[in-house]
């Protein structure tokens, strides 16, 4: 896209932060506002993480302007809120390409910019890197300051706890800001913020200071000073009756709540605390989608967009983000509901993320069965198996990344005990631009070495359905079923049928040659069959939608009447369902040729899903070149 850079007349100065504290202190506001507004140009026109961005302006503009970076290292929680960060850290001009195949990451990366100190797609880990960062400063002689930003969400998982309790004990020079917005992706469920929230919203407290408050307007003399007055008694009762004194109780020096969007007060308090001895907690409160209507209004749904035209704030307002085509995500929340309405033994856990696992409708009819933990993820795996116990059914809804942090809960609570968990893995496979931190390109393998584990992957929507019901109430223990981001494929939706357990699907019967896909791969498999028969070659088309257990039964007719066999997951290869094939082939003694595809054994980085699996080979053009030159080798090896 082309930049109107006579907008920007005080941002195109800014190329590093150095430029930045050139700045006078009247000038931050015109910068703030250039580059609020320059960042909804661009991703209202290519895309990206949005609300979020627009939040922190004032806050990323603050922390440079006081703090002497890159020498003072800033550690930012999850990284989405990062993009003014980029902006006024040399990549400015580059922000157009971000998320895009060959363009800068959506989120921090250490090997793109020596600003960013720490990298994360994760949430909660700015505290423990910034500690551990401080760590290093101290044992190693040197003298900078260590700043981690963190938002309410991310506050709600465990491992931010863990690094503030310890960070009290160590007593360490460290800043914790704490950017609270009401909102990570969904609406949190913080008990902190719930108390904080309810007490100075609820009608009584409203009413009082709205009586004092116009009081104060009869003595015009002193009615501003009064006002004052009153102000700082009411931010000194939140103190006590705030994450204030939590904060103070785990040994931080606590200053605030303040305005995140005031540049001149956060600058003073910033220059205040920097030069403060042990833990220092500042608490900011912002609002995500500052400054852009839309985004105000409905901070879920454009806390992301995707590429969309800007024409203007009413057209944008009424975009449909929903594709006509449904997603699985979407599949999966109709089928949960779908069930529900049925049987109430199901409930439905998520890890903050109701609306992108498709449980946020199901949660305006269910709301005492829809549960969100926050961004805990463990502890969803281990309430989940506490409700196993009493005979509920927990479907636990989970994207394929973040349950790779409950792999510890899955194993020893869960199915150590063989207790029966569904496992709705949304976002399996590549996920596009979000890049590797978001790649669900694990859990086939990190899952099927765990004992009592069902691993499945329906090769499309009505199977996804299928499998959801037949875990519920026919297949025993854990239960795994993963799926991918973005559109179904658009097939009619029956009602729900059994899939025995471990069964295969044989799609085409041919000869020689048998490909054994899995999930969304079996779509892609059945097109590169139609590009092989243009080259002589009729292959099977195996949907083998059970990781585990195989289909020991349909594998040995299989290897006995196919001399080459292929195997397709979008997923690593590195102990995956082509390994669990080369598994079954050793311990039978079978001599078949086999080519593994999937996932390569390291991290793939973001573009878009078709432009990812086109550059690893996983698109029908490439699974065709690869089974065709496969074989070919392999038939001169024999001629040899």
């Amino acid at each position: 896209m082309e930049i109107n850079w006579q907008k920007y007349q005080t941002l195109r100065k800014i190329n590093s932060p150095e430029d930045l504290r050139r700045l006078k202190p009247i000038e931050l506001e015109t910068l703030c506002e250039e580059l609020r507004a320059y960042i909804i140009d661009v991703v209202t026109s290519i895309g990206g993480h949005f609300g979020a961005n627009l939040g922190v302006v004032e806050l990323t503009v603050a922390l440079h302007y006081v703090f002497n970076t890159p020498i003072d290292k800033i550690v930012w929680d999850t990284g989405h809120q990062g993009y003014p960060h980029k902006v006024i850290t040399g990549r400015r001009d580059l922000l157009p390409t971000i998320r895009h195949k060959g363009g800068i990451s959506g989120f921090l990366k250490r090997t793109e910019s020596e600003y960013d100190v720490f990298g994360a797609g994760h949430a909660s880990t700015s505290i423990s890197a910034a500690l551990g960062i401080a760590t290093a400063r101290d044992l190693l002689g040197e003298n900078f300051k260590v700043i981690a930003v963190i938002g309410d969400g991310a506050l709600t998982g465990g491992l931010a706890f863990e690094a503030m309790n310890n960070c009290g004990f160590q007593k360490r020079d460290i800043i914790v800001v704490f950017n609270d917005n009401g909102i990570s992706i969904d609406p949190n469920v913080s008990a902190i913020s719930s108390y904080f929230n309810e007490l100075f919203s609820s009608r009584t407290v409203s009413k009082l200071r709205d009586k004092i408050w116009d009081a104060t307007n009869i003595i015009p003399s002193l009615g501003d000073r009064l006002k004052e007055f009153l102000s700082r008694l009411e931010g000194g009762l939140k103190s006590i009756v705030t994450p204030g004194m939590l904060f103070e109780a785990l040994g931080f020096n606590y200053f605030g709540p303040i305005n995140g969007h005031n540049i001149y007060k956060l600058i003073k308090i910033l220059n205040h605390i920097k030069e403060l001895k042990g833990p220092i907690l500042l608490h900011v409160m912002t609002e995500k989608g500052k400054g852009y209507p839309p985004a105000e209004k409905d901070s879920t749904k454009l806390h992301s967009i995707g590429k969309k035209e800007k024409k203007n704030l009413e057209a944008i307002e009424k975009i449909d983000l929903q594709p006509k085509v449904p997603s699985y995500s979407d599949v999966f929340g109709n089928a949960v509901e779908e069930l529900m309405e049925k049987d109430e033994r199901i409930v439905a856990i998520s890890a903050a993320m109701l609306s992108g696992t498709g449980l946020l409708p199901v949660v305006k009819k269910f709301p005492k069965r829809v549960i969100d933990v926050g961004i805990a993820e463990g502890h969803a795996v281990t309430y989940a198996s506490g409700m196993a116990t009493q005979g509920l059914l927990p479907i636990c809804a989970i994207y394929s990344t973040f349950l790779q942090r409950a792999f510890d809960h899955i194993i020893h609570d869960c199915a150590l005990q063989n207790l029966h968990v569904v496992f709705a893995i949304d976002r399996a496979g590549l996920v596009g631009e979000d890049g590797p931190t978001h790649h669900g390109t694990f859990d086939l393998a990190y899952l099927r070495l765990i004992p009592n584990m069902t691993v499945a992957a329906p090769k499309n929507e009505q199977e996804l359905r299928n499998l959801l019901y037949s875990a519920l109430y026919h297949y025993p223990g854990p239960v795994s079923i993963r799926y991918p981001r973005g559109k179904a494929l658009g097939i009619p939706i029956t009602d729900f049928e059994y899939i025995p357990l471990g069964k295969w699907e044989t799609i085409f019967s041919g000869a020689d040659i048998a490909i054994l896909s899995v999930g969304k791969m079996v779509a892609n498999s059945i097109l590169a069959r139609e590009l092989l028969i243009t080259k002589g070659y009729n292959p099977t088309i195996i949907n083998a939608r059970f990781v585990k257990p195989l289909d020991e039964e349909l594998l040995h007719k299989i290897v006995q009447t196919h001399e080459y066999l292929v195997t397709i997951e979008e997923g690593t290869i590195v102990g995956g369902f082509g390994s669990a094939i080369a598994e079954f082939l050793a311990r039978n003694n079978f001599k078949n040729n086999l080519l593994i595809l999937g996932i390569p054994d390291t991290f793939i980085e973001h573009g878009t899903q078709e432009e990812l699996l086109a550059q690893i080979g996983l698109d029908p053009n490439g699974i065709a070149r690869s089974v065709y030159n496969f074989v070919k080798i392999k038939e001169t090896e024999l001629i040899k």
